[in-house]
């Protein structure tokens, strides 16, 4: 099938089975074909072919709500809505998001990034249908460990209680972006092997109704014997105590038994459950057979062979500094505990598992217990190594704040993905944390310029016994530079001066440090002296060095990849005004306030003027001014 000639989804309703499952195969093809050159989620959408066309086979929508969890399990729903013809442009600057979008199709009801949310929204969407009188079916698509979250649990428990109309898709894989933890992980396992249990249990209802109810006590009895048969059927009815009416498992690669369980969930009120079986992707090998989830989002690949297309030679990853670090500080220091939420594979923690089983440990989707694990491991003498991507951090601010900065725990987060990551967009893009953990007492906030002062923060953090303390670091590579072999602490709140100057400072750390290098180089040429200054603490800074730059009036501009409010430059324009320095000229590059969207990382420096240009030009200016000051 042409599937660029897809408009919406209604064709679907005259297909046969048959021609259902021909649909499949094209689609796969397609997903594999296109992803190979752009990269993308290729494994999660090879899994849900057959449950998204059947979804939409029985379902109308956009009338009826598909609200998908885990966003990067959409490509099939923006195959089937008419955006085919836009995949070669998927999650490049200005091109098809990777996840949905409420701008791109009336068919993205809901924009997700970050996963156990679909139950919380399906409940706001169920109850302002009810309130408004409508009859859509409102259809959350949420994962097996999507579910392990927190949020989701909260909304399960909710939507139970009310016994809201509404069809939850349990997308069972069996597997996350890692494998999956948990109890929940093991009922899901053993409802996975109960059969057709609602066939069953429909049965022994039949054959119940049948005895004759002579008395109360038989009646009584009856029920008792449809109770102990319920727990017979299936070890540990979850969901059917939490009020919905369970339906599966249901084989998510066959028409007939998806179709049919659909059909059955529209005629049950109140809260259904439809367990799916899924295999994630399905269809291609080197996907199908990944069990540690290097398959879940890979860039370009090599079709035939699965081989990954990557640079021949290139420096080590971020993740991979940091996390090898913390494994060779481990072997001495009996402290040390790893924890992650889920992203073992993402933050490369696989070597530190392998030598220190017993000290890692992977809590599932659930950010919050991670930061509070982390503090109890902290009030018992350990240093709780906790990595995370900076945007899923922003689900553990309140237990940052309560229950680690405010007790002062030693508990050491490594914020990974920090500043903008490209192709993911705005909900993964790392670039709120400094405004949301500066002002919080007690935190020291530091990012390194490369990989080796990288290796020495970590050295830091660990031997750092007065408080909590957060490392950032980017995505991708490091610089290739030449690492140290002894590793060495660096002063709490120290800044390094990389080049002198007299004309003008620029304060910035992390990833901007080569745009202010290459900017001074530029201004020399122009006859002006500029220092630039590797303000590695972001908290505390270095108040000598900065007191001394603001008593020669010497202008200031401070550059950040995150947020200006609240920012780095936010942090020395509060000390310049807290310490009477009225007068100081003082400017600010950063990231303005709105989201940003997908695309690489230099296309999404250049739409925002935070480039060796705009830093020349801002530099210029802010000279500018001072002399017509003086």
């Amino acid at each position: 099938m042409d599937l660029t000639k897809i408009q919406d989804p209604s064709f679907l309703k005259d297909l046969s089975i048959n021609e259902l499952e021909q649909l499949s195969a094209d689609i796969r093809d397609f997903l594999i074909n296109v992803t190979s050159r752009t990269g993308g989620h290729i494994g999660p959408n090879l899994g849900v072919v057959e449950l998204t066309v059947a979804l939409h086979k029985v379902f109308n929508s956009p009338n009826d709500k598909f609200i998908w969890d885990v966003g990067h399990q959409s490509y099939v729903h923006k195959i089937l809505t008419g955006r085919t013809n836009q995949f070669e442009t998927l999650k490049k600057y200005k091109g098809l998001s990777g996840f949905p979008k409420r701008n791109e199709s009336e068919h993205d009801v809901w924009e997700t990034g970050h996963s156990s949310t679909s139950l919380s929204a399906a409940m706001g969407m169920a109850v302002a249908r009810d309130l408004k009188g409508t009859d859509e079916y409102i259809l959350p698509i949420i994962g097996d460990g999507a579910l392990t979250g927190g949020m989701a649990l909260e909304a399960l428990n909710h939507i139970g209680h009310e016994k809201t109309d509404m069809i939850v898709i349990l997308n069972d894989n069996e597997m996350s972006i890692a494998p999956n933890v948990g109890a929940l992980h093991n009922i899901l396992g053993k409802l996975r092997t109960a059969g057709k249990y609602q066939w069953a249990k429909d049965e022994l209802e039949y054959i119940l109704k049948k005895i004759p109810a002579v008395g109360g006590k038989l009646a009584a009895a009856a029920e008792r014997i449809k109770d102990s048969m319920k727990y017979l059927l299936v070890t540990g009815v979850f969901f059917e105590e939490l009020g919905y009416t369970y339906l599966g498992p249901v084989d998510g690669h066959n028409y007939e038994d998806l179709i049919e369980n659909l059909l059955y969930a529209k005629k049950t009120k109140g809260p259904v459950l439809v367990h799916v079986i899924t295999k994630k992707g399905k269809g291609y090998h080197p996907a199908e057979s990944d069990r540690i989830g290097t398959w879940h989002g890979p860039g370009p690949y090599k079709i035939e062979s699965g081989d990954f297309i990557k640079p021949a030679s290139a420096p080590p990853a971020w993740s991979k500094v940091i996390s090898e670090t913390v494994r060779k500080i481990a072997r001495e220091d009996k402290r040390v505990v790893a924890i992650t939420p889920a992203m073992t594979v993402g933050s490369k923690l696989e070597g530190f598992g392998e030598e220190f089983p017993e000290r890692l440990f992977d809590v599932g989707i659930a950010e919050q217990h991670a930061v509070t694990m982390a503090a109890g491991l902290a009030t018992q003498g350990m240093k709780p190594f906790l990595a995370i991507y900076s945007t899923f951090l922003q689900r553990g601010y309140d237990q940052v704040v309560h229950d680690v900065c405010r007790q002062n725990l030693n508990v050491f987060f490594g914020i990974d993905r920090a500043g903008l990551v490209g192709a993911d967009g705005e909900t993964h893009q790392g670039v709120f944390d400094i405004s949301f953990m500066r002002h919080v007492p007690n935190m020291v906030l530091m990012m390194p310029k490369d990989e080796n002062e990288g290796q020495h923060m970590v050295y830091t953090a660990v031997k750092y016994d007065h408080g909590p303390i957060a490392l950032r670091y980017p995505r991708g590579n490091g610089l290739g530079v030449t690492m140290d072999e002894d590793l060495k602490e660096i002063p709490i709140g120290s800044w390094e001066v990389l080049r002198e100057g007299t004309d003008i400072a620029i304060l910035t750390f992390g990833t901007t440090i080569p745009m202010a290098i290459e900017a001074a180089d530029r201004l020399q040429e122009e006859g002006l002296s500029v220092k630039v200054v590797n303000a590695r603490f972001i908290k505390p800074f270095d108040e000598g060095l900065l007191r001394g730059l603001l008593d020669q009036d010497m202008p200031i501009l401070t550059i950040e990849e995150a947020m200006l409010q609240g920012g780095f430059g936010s942090a020395i324009l509060e000390y310049a005004n807290d310490h009477g320095y009225y007068q100081s000229k003082i400017d600010r590059i950063g990231i303005p306030d709105q989201f940003i969207e997908h695309g690489s990382v230099n296309e999404l420096l250049e739409e925002i003027d935070l480039t060796v240009e705009a830093t020349v030009t801002r530099a210029k200016l802010i000279l500018n001014k001072k002399q017509q000051r003086a």
